[in-house]
């Protein structure tokens, strides 16, 4: 073989390991796009349905709340009445206040407010481990990403081609603290 095959040979393997070395690089910055997009999503779901789901637990509570007292009080009423005239209006105060329970239980044959408070919770934390999924993803595609830039050959072409190391999901130190504790839900 000449010399100048031999150099052209190798030139041209270099091209190619340049070429692979590019191409594989933007997959895996893609693929890290596409994980951070995830992510996204997952945040948008949270913003969205979690004030969602805790207001119409608050508005339920609160017309449980409204027909459990009213209940409350017209049975009272009407242990506590003192003659025939006010027993009657107790406890037709307390047949109403029931009318309107069985109206409600009617109309939203499910309504309990355990089982509002147990889907609250199951969608709080399906939406949660979703995100943590996808931030474990975000996190592994980010890990792979920054081990092919510094791996031989690829380390010698990924400054030039613009590819540097990238950040990994992670809390700031200065929030850590308040990020393992348990997130609070007011009603």
């Amino acid at each position: 073989m000449s010399t100048t095959l031999i150099v052209i040979l190798i030139l041209a393997l270099l091209v190619l390991i340049t070429i692979f070395t590019y191409n594989r690089l933007v997959k895996l910055r893609n693929n890290r796009e596409n994980a951070f997009a995830d992510i996204d999503v997952q945040l948008k779901q949270r913003h969205d349905l979690i004030p969602q789901l805790v207001d119409a637990v608050r508005g339920y509570m609160k017309h449980e709340s409204e027909v459990l007292t009213k209940i409350t009080e017209a049975r009272s009423n009407a242990m506590n009445a003192t003659n025939i005239n006010e027993r009657v209006d107790a406890e037709n105060q307390l047949s109403g206040a029931l009318a309107g329970l069985r109206v409600a239980v009617e109309a939203y044959p499910d309504l309990k407010a355990s089982r509002n408070f147990m889907n609250l919770q199951e969608e709080i934390s399906d939406v949660e481990n979703k995100l943590a999924a996808s931030r474990r993803y975000f996190n592994s595609a980010t890990k792979e990403l920054n081990s092919a830039i510094q791996v031989f050959p690829a380390v010698l072409f990924a400054g030039m081609f613009g590819f540097t190391r990238q950040p990994m999901f992670e809390i700031p130190s200065e929030q850590r603290a308040a990020h393992e504790q348990a997130p609070k839900i007011n009603f």
